[in-house]
């Protein structure tokens, strides 16, 4: 399980296709107790660590995915040099500031504006279809693996309101308009969803 308070950016130092997925090299800064089946955030998507090191360009990991998870993220349009999001999974005796992020990405939206609001942001991102019933205003999502609360909610598309800290040390700092992000809402609104089909399907009074 993560929280959505990203630790830093990656980059991708190397990538390599298979038959069965792809395999990402990504460079990072401070993680020096990683290990091999070690659970990691990247951009948001829940992987696992295989195999890590150091070299001349400093500490690195590598990480697999399988066919199903190129197809349902971005991950797969990675290029050498791009930016990631990464969080290792929360500690049982760690802070939890954010909120309860799976890493399992419901889809991908993209972002749609960008305003510059004092000395914060305001993003706005399109709403995928059949996903805008998990999005309340001021509800918690998730956005390439960030923590985030929706500032406005209306047909289609959504806003948050994202502070410096964010900004700075997260890969929102490089988005523009129609760039894509991972999406996944909160899991608490599909378990509130799934008790009352099953509750509405039982016939109970």
């Amino acid at each position: 399980m993560f929280t959505g308070i990203v630790e830093g950016t990656g980059i991708v130092r190397g990538r390599t296709e298979t038959q069965d997925g792809l395999r990402l090299r990504i460079g990072v800064d401070g993680f020096d107790d990683l290990h091999h089946g070690q659970s990691i955030s990247v951009s948001g998507v829940c992987l696992t660590v295989e195999e890590y090191g150091v070299g001349d360009g400093g500490e690195w990991f590598e990480v697999f995915l399988a066919a199903e998870t190129v197809t349902k993220t971005y991950l797969g349009e990675l290029r050498e040099g791009d930016a990631v999001n990464v969080e290792r999974a929360m500690p049982a005796d760690g802070r939890f500031d954010g909120h309860v992020v799976q890493g399992h990405v419901d889809t991908v939206a993209a972002v749609r504006a960008i305003e510059r609001v004092g000395e914060d942001w305001r993003f706005t991102f399109s709403t995928p279809a059949g996903h805008g019933r998990y999005l309340v205003d001021k509800g918690s999502v998730t956005l390439d693996g960030i923590s985030l609360t929706v500032a406005d909610k209306r047909d289609g598309a959504f806003d948050v309101a994202i502070i410096p800290t964010t900004y700075e040390l997260t890969t929102l700092s490089e988005k523009e308009a129609g760039d894509p992000v991972h999406l996944e809402v909160d899991v608490i609104a599909k378990y509130v969803e799934n008790m009352i089909d099953g509750y509405v399907g039982s016939g109970e009074p």
